[in-house]
């Protein structure tokens, strides 16, 4: 094997920035509010099934119920509290982000992913320089590719 002419494939992450306009902005709002609304059902489900559980548990068990059907019931009514919570911590940062993307300006580049790509590396490359990668997209469009293949 000729060393002079070695070389590696490795993996590096890509930032893919998207440049915001006012399609990227209103299919980016369209997402999170479809996400919210996703979410807002979730938690209705969750609720209308905690309470049918209660009411069937509540009907089979004797008037009033035993230590050991109460303690059930409070067991299902603290895992529904819980699910709801981080249900609702989530519409939150959806909220949040919402509200993020509002404030954009147009033009203004910001991160919209991470992905990967394989790259060769030999020697004398520089490392640094090929690990620096962003794809610039435009409504999805690529527009620019910045740093060294």
């Amino acid at each position: 094997m000729d060393y002079a002419t070695s070389s590696l494939l490795l993996k590096r992450p890509v930032t893919v920035k998207a440049i915001v306009t006012t399609r990227w902005k209103e299919e980016v709002q369209q997402q999170l509010q479809g996400q919210i609304t996703q979410i807002d059902q979730q938690i209705q489900q969750l609720e209308m099934q905690g309470k049918r559980t209660l009411e069937e548990i509540s009907k089979k068990s004797n008037q009033p119920p035993s230590p050991q059907i109460a303690k059930q019931m409070e067991n299902i009514q603290g895992q529904v509290n819980q699910k709801k919570g981080e249900l609702l911590n989530k519409k939150n940062q959806l909220l949040q982000q919402l509200q993020q993307v509002q404030l954009f300006e147009l033009d203004q580049e910001v991160v919209q992913a991470q992905m990967e790509s394989f790259f060769r590396l030999e020697k004398g490359d520089n490392l640094v320089k090929k690990l620096n990668v962003e794809v610039v997209i435009r409504d999805g469009v690529v527009e620019e590719i910045r740093g060294e293949l």
